[in-house]
């Protein structure tokens, strides 16, 4: 009798053991597949976005960090389309390898805090309908987001003022929003997007000049009644927390919000979604990451959250 149990119990454990074998088999092959899937998206990824790596270290550096994005975007999408509970989607990007805050590093909080006087402006306005936008450029590796929001402030100012607008741009170097020469136009004086590039006194002189300005005026602090009576009258340059919205692929951006400025954008209009879209009020704001990102190289973020305005 006891021989016969031991025998019953052995034949147990070895199918239990079997059984235990199997399902961890199964499950190490399906992260396996899992995991080799990521791996051929991310060779993809890398054809598409013409990046290489400098050894085989930083590519297994980047695959990790690719890998735990490409988890990111999948698990917020999907909870997107089972509980329909975020007003914007994400996608995959140039970004697709980098941390979080790896593109907005280097870049400091150079905006001051701005104030303003009576308010009074439109229900909505996009100032892309009144051409006074140029096309969305793509800033590249160089840390410039500065020059390209104040170039977009200018070049909607001289549109709205004299009726023309140019394609413009000044020197790829950190300073200041206030140009002590004005602007040249893009033909003149072409981006070039290089960290280590000086610039041309001749090409920047007065005589290039196509656009200028007198001076400036702070939109009061914390109030996003300011910002909306500044944007009524023309772009405005502002200074935002970047870090959470690099795979922003479309609607109204609702957060995660940081409170560090390390990015500088465009606000080009605002307004309200259609009943649809369930009527948000949004920032439409132009970025320069290129047309491939967010609504064609622009986003909207929720507007109304009586949040710190920089």
């Amino acid at each position: 009798m006891s021989s016969r149990f031991e025998r019953t119990f052995s034949t147990l454990m070895i199918v239990t053991m079997i059984i235990v074998t199997w399902a961890s088999h199964q499950v190490m092959s399906r992260t396996s597949h899992k995991t080799g899937n990521i791996a051929a998206k991310h060779e993809q990824w890398m054809v598409e976005s013409a990046r290489t790596y400098k050894d085989q270290a930083e590519k297994e550096m980047r695959f990790k960090i690719f890998k735990k994005n490409h988890e990111f975007v999948e698990k917020f999408n999907r909870e997107q389309g089972i509980n329909n509970n975020h007003t914007y989607k994400l996608r995959l990007n140039k970004f697709a390898d980098l941390t979080p805050d790896h593109p907005h590093s280097n870049r400091s909080n150079w905006f001051k805090n701005l104030n303003s006087s009576k308010m009074s402006f439109y229900d909505s306005i996009d100032w892309n309908e009144r051409g006074a936008v140029t096309p969305v450029k793509d800033q590249g590796s160089c840390n410039c987001c500065w020059t390209f929001t104040a170039v977009a402030a200018v070049e909607g100012l001289n549109k709205i003022r004299t009726g023309a607008i140019s394609v413009t741009f000044g020197a790829a170097t950190s300073g200041l929003l206030h140009p002590k020469r004005g602007l040249a136009s893009e033909c003149v004086y072409p981006y070039q997007g290089r960290q280590d590039y000086y610039c041309d006194g001749w090409r920047s002189s007065a005589s290039w000049k196509y656009g200028a300005i007198r001076g400036y005026q702070y939109v009061q602090p914390a109030t996003e009644e300011g910002l909306q009576e500044a944007v009524s009258r023309q772009p405005v340059s502002v200074a935002i927390d970047a870090t959470w919205f690099n795979f922003y692929h479309g609607g109204v951006f609702t957060g995660p919000c940081g409170n560090t400025p390390n990015h500088g954008v465009t606000i080009v209009g605002y307004g309200t979604t259609t009943e649809a879209e369930g009527q948000h009020p949004y920032w439409l704001v132009k970025n320069r990451w290129g047309t491939n990102w967010g609504e064609g190289g622009s986003m909207r973020i929720f507007r109304g959250v009586g949040g710190s305005i920089s």
